[in-house]
């Protein structure tokens, strides 16, 4: 892929992280507000994939009546857009610490570029999926006016640098979004679902995979590194 096919490919390798034990929500933080601070001294851009213990983050958009169940799993605000959104064990969440003065300086060309990675993902992994306009993340299909939300997208820019970013449903506890109205959504219609649940058994290393291979068509090579 060339830059006139995606504005935001760029040929300086981004680090790739990756964290194979849980990591708690405040320590990702931290170490995600670290790493900003890298790349915005002009530092190497990176990628960090990691999993959270179950947790209900409340983007800047978040309404109190979306809580549900607030005493179910901790709560965290969260300076991302977005509204109510959960993450656990099952879930592969990918931060984007990318530059994009080095890139491209249009925001919604970033998000509609982390877009077409999901879905790029997604379809190496056999689902077909795609965006829906008036709801942020990946959808899939299920038929009868049914659709299901397999990915979440909810992302931050702090001088051209980005920070959060994804979380793929790959095999979590659905049941564990019923805490919340995820991202505000809340017509019977429109519900969560994850690759298990579409009867896709791709582990996470698979899913990892597909994400990197998506992820350099879109923004360009990598490498990798050891997790923070």
């Amino acid at each position: 892929m060339t830059q006139e096919v995606f504005p935001n490919w760029s040929e300086a390798p981004v680090l790739w992280r990756t964290s194979h034990a849980p990591v708690a929500y405040p320590d990702a933080t931290a170490a995600m507000e670290r790493m900003v601070g890298e790349v915005q001294a002009g530092g190497q851009e990176s990628v960090w994939l990691l999993e959270h213990p179950p947790l209900y983050t409340a983007g800047t958009s978040a309404k109190e009546a979306d809580l549900v169940d607030p005493n179910r799993f901790p709560v965290y605000a969260s300076p991302r857009g977005g509204q109510y959104t959960y993450h656990g064990p099952g879930q592969r969440v990918a931060y984007l610490m990318l530059d994009l003065s080095r890139r491209k300086k249009d925001v919604r060309r970033f998000v509609q570029d982390t877009e077409t990675w999901l879905i790029g993902a997604l379809a190496e992994l056999g689902v077909e999926s795609g965006i829906r306009d008036g709801r942020v993340g990946v959808w899939v299909d299920r038929g009868d006016g049914r659709e299901d939300k397999i990915a979440a997208i909810g992302v931050r820019i702090r001088k051209w640098v980005t920070f959060h970013g994804i979380a793929l449903n790959i095999s979590p506890d659905l049941s564990h979004f019923e805490g919340i109205v995820p991202c505000g959504i809340a017509e019977p219609q429109f519900g969560v679902t994850s690759l298990a649940d579409l009867g896709h058994s791709a582990r996470f290393e698979e899913a990892d995979a597909a994400l990197r291979r998506s992820f350099e068509k879109v923004f360009g090579p990598t490498e990798e590194e050891g997790a923070p």
